[in-house]
C-alpha cells in the first residue's frame, strides 16, 4: 500500500465462512452486492465487527470519554 491507496477494510460472511478485504471506498457497494447476490438482501456479509469497536475506541479517545473526570 502506497499513501495514494485507500485502506482495505475486512468484510467477513458467516454464511460464506469467507474474509477478504477491500478497499475503503468500495465496500458500501461491494457488501451491498454480495448479500444481494447472495443473500437475498439479507444483511449477512458485514465490515468486521473488530474494526468497528477500534474504531469507536478511536472515537471515544478523541471525545475525551476515556478521560477521568
Amino acid at each position: 500500500m502506497t499513501d495514494e491507496d485507500p485502506p482495505e477494510i475486512p468484510i467477513l460472511c458467516s454464511e460464506c465462512d469467507t474474509r477478504t478485504k477491500i478497499p475503503f471506498p468500495e465496500v458500501e457497494a461491494t457488501v451491498e452486492r454480495h448479500n444481494e447476490q447472495l443473500h437475498d438482501g439479507e444483511p449477512v456479509a458485514q465490515v468486521d465487527p473488530a474494526v468497528f469497536d477500534e474504531l469507536a475506541d478511536f472515537v471515544a479517545e478523541d471525545l475525551g470519554l476515556y478521560e477521568d473526570a
